[in-house]
């Protein structure tokens, strides 16, 4: 996934979990922040960053915030990133052997999961879930309580339940980390269902990213730790 007229920029304030105030070439400028979690050790005031410049004259804000460096550790941030970088991986990797389908965005029950895909005679769906969230090597997910993903994740074991394989993707927005974990301490209902969806039998699965100031890539796959 390669992004387009990107800009250094430095990070300022985050009045809501929309925006940031930022300065970029001198001068402060209002930037949307294309991620909704709290990145709360991520967007720390003059952190250096990467915005997306917009020639979209009907937007309110001109930029975009994709990326943030956290030490010699460059983290895309942008939760949008997940399901492309995903995308790209399953058709230049093929990780899922005679792959003829893959559908984003496709309902089932009272769920919409990311992908609906069809392999080997299989057909399964699959959930993205993008972690931002570092200590030491470490990540974890979520990074604020969700819900959502407590109903994705029980939404995964009925899919089992009616013959589907399930597949739980955590895609890390960085590289060169150790493992994944739940974040027992902020969510751990969230944690509570992980642990029940794998043993129910969805493949719980991490896969890291190589990123760049434009880009990000899928990498290869991190130990999973429950």
């Amino acid at each position: 996934m390669v992004y387009e007229n990107i800009r250094p920029a430095v990070f300022l304030s985050r009045p809501n979990r929309f925006i940031a105030q930022i300065e970029i070439e001198g001068k402060q400028q209002i930037c949307h922040v294309k991620n909704t979690g709290r990145c709360r050790e991520l967007l720390v005031p003059n952190a250096p960053i990467f915005v997306q410049e917009s020639d979209k004259p009907e937007r309110k804000t001109k930029y975009d915030l994709i990326s943030v460096q956290k030490g010699t550790r460059l983290i895309n941030i942008d939760s949008s990133a997940p399901s492309r970088v995903f995308q790209e991986w399953v058709l230049t990797k093929s990780p899922f052997p005679e792959l003829t389908k893959i559908q984003p965005e496709q309902k089932h029950g009272d769920s919409r999961f990311d992908f609906y895909l069809e392999f080997g005679g299989k057909a399964a769906f699959a959930e993205m879930k993008g972690v931002t969230l570092e200590q030491e090597g470490v990540v974890r997910f979520p990074d604020a309580p969700t819900e959502r993903g407590v109903k994705h994740l029980n939404g995964l074991i009925q899919c089992l339940k009616e013959g589907y394989g399930a597949y739980a993707v955590f895609v890390i927005q960085m590289q060169g980390v150790r493992y994944l974990e739940p974040n027992w301490n902020t969510h751990r209902e969230f944690g509570d269902a992980m642990r029940k969806a794998a043993a129910a039998g969805v493949q719980i699965l991490a896969l890291d990213c190589r990123v760049t100031e434009n880009s990000i890539v899928a990498n290869d796959f991190v130990e999973v730790r429950l």
